[in-house]
């Protein structure tokens, strides 16, 4: 298929086309709400607070939900590898970038921290659940393993100078999503060697299920669930559009350096995973199919984590520059998700990812 086709292909997909007008429209209310002063200065943390403790959560329980094959499972854990290995990668091939750039000291380890680590949760999971559905979120929610257990690891030594603490370790295993993570994760595993119940599908077809199979066994409790995953995305959209909408451009605007990170952490992160990626999927190493691929280039096409920038603010390491670089990659991401999403399409119809 030549490159014209593909591309037609990707436009006349009315899933992916309003997938992408959706995040778009909805980042613009939220924009537009804020400055007209309708959303107020405390809107946007009150809506990720929802988005991060329940929606979520939510969402990534009934990701789970979902019988488990073969294929999956492999790619599940072919996931799960890369988004351990590949912070590892990440973590020796971003010196170079920074240090072409003639930053040192807490700068460079800043600027490299961020690069490393984005917010794949508030803003990636939202996303890929628009475009890929369940499974987009199943591979995503696994893929965010590795980001938790470097981001309260790794990150929070760099930036603090000091050893891992306790409150660290806590936040890592009792954080809602994770928990919803890993209770989710661990019911699709074994859900071949629980008992079974026997119900009729949407189909009308008979078949035996988990028990706890509530998409299928206990619908008054699944479909709650499914409303509060629906919050997800449109909140999380809202939220972006209104801290956007009341934060001044001019200063990350006239900062070449942020310029410069955006570029790296927007750019160049999710082509070094296309292009790691492809070498393992060819070679048989770590193959991933286009779902999984588009899950994790979209996870790391995403602005510097809020715990990240978090850490710069609260260890007094390049502040300002934290901020700005976490405005003006936000602005970055908005732009570029439409465009990874259609180049992660065209990508799909080559043939190199089953």
């Amino acid at each position: 298929m030549n490159f014209l086709n593909a591309l037609e292909k990707t436009f006349t997909n009315l899933n992916i086309v309003s997938a992408i007008t959706s995040t778009v429209f909805i980042i613009l209310i939220g924009y537009g709400m804020r400055k007209k002063g309708v959303f107020t200065d405390t809107f946007a943390k009150t809506l990720t607070k929802v988005v991060l403790s329940v929606a979520l959560p939510a969402l990534a329980f009934t990701s789970f939900m979902q019988p488990i094959d073969a294929k999956t499972l492999s790619q599940s854990t072919n996931v799960l590898i890369w988004g351990i290995v590949m912070y590892v990668v990440l973590i020796f091939i971003m010196n170079p970038f920074f240090t072409m750039y003639k930053t040192q000291g807490d700068r460079q380890m800043t600027l490299k921290v961020l690069s490393i680590f984005g917010s794949t949760t508030f803003f990636g999971l939202p996303i890929v659940g628009a475009v890929w559905g369940a499974k987009g979120i199943l591979y995503g929610s696994i893929f965010n393993i590795g980001y938790r257990i470097f981001l309260y690891s790794y990150a929070y030594i760099k930036m603090s100078g000091l050893k891992m603490e306790l409150s660290n370790i806590k936040k890592m295993f009792l954080n809602p999503i994770v928990i919803a993570t890993f209770v989710g994760l661990i019911l699709w595993l074994i859900q071949g060697i629980v008992p079974t119940v026997s119900v009729i599908d949407v189909a009308g077809k008979t078949q035996n299920v988990a028990f706890y199979r509530i998409d299928l066994t206990a619908l008054w409790l699944m479909k709650p669930l499914t409303y509060l995953s629906g919050l997800a995305s449109p909140l999380a959209w809202l939220a972006i559009g209104s801290t956007l909408g009341s934060i001044s451009f001019g200063k990350a605007f006239s900062d070449k350096t942020s310029w410069y990170y955006t570029f790296i952490k927007i750019i160049v992160v999710p082509v070094i995973n296309i292009i790691l990626l492809t070498l393992l999927s060819v070679t048989h190493i770590l193959p991933v199919d286009q779902t999984a691929l588009a899950v994790i280039v979209i996870m790391m096409a995403t602005p510097p984590a809020t715990v990240a920038v978090s850490y710069a603010i609260s260890f007094d390491r390049e502040a300002l520059l934290a901020s700005n670089t976490s405005l003006l990659a936000t602005l970055a991401a908005v732009v570029m998700t439409p465009v990874w999403i259609v180049v992660l399409t065209i990508i799909a119809h080559t043939g190199l990812f089953k």
